[in-house]
């Protein structure tokens, strides 16, 4: 599997295997292994940031996966070998060849205005709500740097035991 293959793959169905908006931390964990932990905040502050290699998860108190992010800017993606049949892929895709993609993968996509002005393009993918969004650095080619699902709102119980604390 290559890099525009898990793109596209999440740019339609707004699943990265098991990781989506909305779904468990648990179930994430149980596919994937136990992810490394930092903070979007302080430490003991909730949302959570965790992640596998470049795959980020921002995570509630309940569990639940609020926000997922591919970081994509790096040479090399690190991602969990289930994921793309081996921990790391090639970076860096160029903005026509994840376009070209989409577009065999018959994954309608559109402009994305809110972050598009000097210096950066985006695109969203119509299936998912995805978000990719382009560094272009002096007159280059436009290259991916993250591509992010929107946002899970959802009504935390504020009783919710912490999931990891």
């Amino acid at each position: 599997m290559e890099i525009l293959d898990v793109l596209t793959g999440l740019a339609r169905t707004g699943y990265l295997g098991p990781v989506a908006n909305g779904v468990s931390l648990a179930s994430v964990i149980a596919e994937y292994g136990e992810p490394w932990v930092g903070a979007v905040g302080h430490l003991n502050e909730w949302p959570r940031l965790v992640g596998y290699g470049d795959l980020e998860l921002a995570v509630c108190r309940c569990g639940a996966v609020v926000l997922v992010c591919l970081q994509t800017w790096r040479e090399v993606i690190d991602l969990p070998p289930a994921l793309a049949g081996r921990p790391a892929l090639p970076g860096q895709p160029y903005y026509t060849d994840v376009i070209a993609a989409l577009d065999r993968a018959g994954c309608p996509w559109r402009r994305y205005p809110a972050l598009t002005f000097e210096g950066q393009r985006s695109v969203e993918a119509e299936p998912s709500g995805a978000v990719f969004t382009f560094e272009i650095v002096d007159d280059e080619e436009p290259v991916l740097n993250v591509v992010c699902l929107p946002p899970h709102h959802h009504d935390c119980p504020t009783t919710a035991a912490s999931p990891r604390s």
